[in-house]
């Protein structure tokens, strides 16, 4: 039986997406967490077309890889040109890599009106190009481009392609489809038919257009497919690749294949790629997303508590990720039950405590308030609503200007901060980068003599949205500020018409709460 292979082009087809890419140091830290994890071959890019790609495949000869092959990526040998004198040929192999993938033209269309030359000619350069690249000792890959469409329109002429390639010693024949319109049934039926042609199994090679590049490669391997292609989180051109980190779960613990991975490290790999790309990480990714495993409703919660099978359709932590139970206006009080006990809080179900804070939060909910993403400021609702909150400062006063001048060219924000702390009245001024900055630092700077400890607090993330759009500028503005000390990072929320006192909400929370955690009583 032919082994099972993965093969990622997240260094090459995966920067084709809009927003992504890499510096060459990027390039070796991502193929170093991929060889890793256990990706049997890393496309790095292709030879020749950019300074950076060159400079990559220079420094992957000087590594040694544990687990996985890198690979070069090129074309058929240009029309009209011995192999041998095409110079894109001939940087695959100054590449060094053991494998080498060369995509060719299988669609007539192409063949004719972009490479303008003959059906005849496209077959020579196909097989021309294998032949050499094998000549010299590599193994070769040949991505055979278009091939469900090609198929659609010509199925004699696409097979001929793909058999020029095997016949002049390719060790894999890869289908790609290419414009991401296939349908999982037409992609199985075809891989099926190319396997009975050529009497072994093939690749697959999707993109995600029609919102299914997944379930392609899915069913290309239910036909037999013996490697699928595709990208970490999915990168690539227009709305991008078959998504490898969701389809390894798919084929390894749905389909019983063993790729030779630990999945425990999915959600470690996702979200390493996506900090080195700068790219957002989706919430909603299939298994690694922090909204896979998240729980909201009430009655799925309470469910979950019960049996957490019933709305899971795995153990999250077998893809190093792990369940969330949200606070919101659906929230049951397993909802609450179970995020107190995440607190160190012991309830008592159908309590009045519970039913208090269930109904508190339902009403500030109704406020704008969202308590999702600001675990940190519904700790603090729930030592509130028990009697256990411990306020560390009074305010008594603040106030925050911005002055601009048109003339002079300059702006300045200051904020004032007046506080009690203890017996001790304490007044600053500071001025910032904008007037939440100001009063941040104002608020830091009185705080800091009684609370040394606060100094280790960074902003991470401040996020504000428009809640009640409809009502202009009178609309109410929900905040959210994530902190950290370095260690670990928390959530809160501020809500009000004005966006000032919306961030100080948040901004205080955010100190309450880590002087509640690291001051206990």
């Amino acid at each position: 039986m032919t082994p099972f292979s993965l093969y990622d082009t997240t260094l090459r087809d995966g920067t084709q997406g809009t927003g992504i890419s890499f510096s060459t140091l990027d390039k070796l830290r991502v193929a170093e967490r991929l060889d890793a994890f256990g990706v049997h071959y890393i496309e790095g890019g292709w030879p020749g077309s950019n300074p950076k790609d060159a400079e990559f495949f220079q420094k992957a000869t000087e590594r040694k890889w544990k687990n996985a092959k890198i690979t070069a990526f090129g074309m058929t040998r240009r029309g009209k040109m011995k192999v041998e004198d095409d110079p894109q040929v001939q940087m695959l192999l100054d590449a060094q890599t053991p494998v080498v993938t060369i995509v060719g033209k299988t669609w007539p269309l192409h063949v004719t009106e972009v490479f303008q030359v003959t059906l005849e000619e496209n077959l020579a350069m196909i097989a021309d190009t294998v032949a050499y690249l094998k000549k010299h000792g590599r193994e070769v890959l040949y991505d055979a481009e278009h091939f469900f469409d090609s198929f659609r329109e010509d199925p004699d002429y696409s097979l001929k392609t793909v058999k020029a390639a095997q016949d002049a010693g390719a060790d894999l024949i890869v289908l790609c489809e290419t414009n991401g319109g296939a349908l999982p049934d037409w992609v199985e039926e075809v891989t099926r038919k190319v396997m009975a042609h050529l009497g072994r199994p093939v690749g697959i090679h999707t993109h995600n257009d029609g919102g299914v590049g997944v379930a392609n490669a899915l069913a290309a391997v239910r036909a037999g497919a013996c490697q699928v292609q595709g990208t970490i989180n999915g990168y690539g051109e227009r709305v991008g690749n078959c998504n490898l980190i969701t389809i390894m779960p798919n084929l390894q613990m749905k389909m019983g294949i063993d790729l030779g991975v630990d999945l425990a490290g999915l959600c470690d790999l996702a979200r390493f790629v996506d900090e080195i790309a700068n790219v957002p990480h989706d919430i909603r990714a299939p298994y690694v997303g922090t909204a896979a495993f998240t729980h909201k409703g009430g009655l799925h919660v309470h469910a979950v508590q019960k049996l957490a099978r019933s709305y899971e359709h795995i153990d999250p932590t077998l893809v190093g990720n792990e369940r969330v139970i949200t606070i919101s206006d659906l929230s049951g009080q397993s909802n609450v039950l179970m995020k107190a006990t995440e607190l160190g809080v012991t309830l008592e179900k159908g309590g009045t405590q519970v039913r208090g804070i269930l109904q508190r939060i339902k009403d500030l909910e109704k406020d704008g308030y969202e308590y999702e993403a600001a675990d940190a400021s519904f700790e603090l609702l729930i030592l509130k609503e028990l009697g256990q909150y411990r306020p560390f400062f009074d305010l008594l006063e603040y106030h925050s200007t911005h002055r601009y001048s048109g003339k002079q060219g300059f702006e300045t924000c200051e904020a004032t901060v007046k506080l009690k702390v203890g017996d001790e009245r304490i007044y600053t001024v500071d001025d910032g980068d904008g007037p939440v900055n100001a009063l941040d630092k104002a608020l830091r700077k009185a705080l800091t003599p009684a609370f040394p400890e606060i100094a280790k607090i960074a902003l991470e993330d401040y996020k504000v949205r428009i809640i009640d759009s409809g009502s202009g500028t009178a609309a109410k503005t929900r905040v959210l500020i994530t902190s950290t000390d370095g260690e670990e990072s928390w959530s809160t929320v501020g809500v009000h018409y004005n966006i000032i006192d919306a961030s100080w909400e948040a901004l205080v929370d955010s100190l309450d709460y880590y002087l509640n955690r690291k001051r206990p009583a």
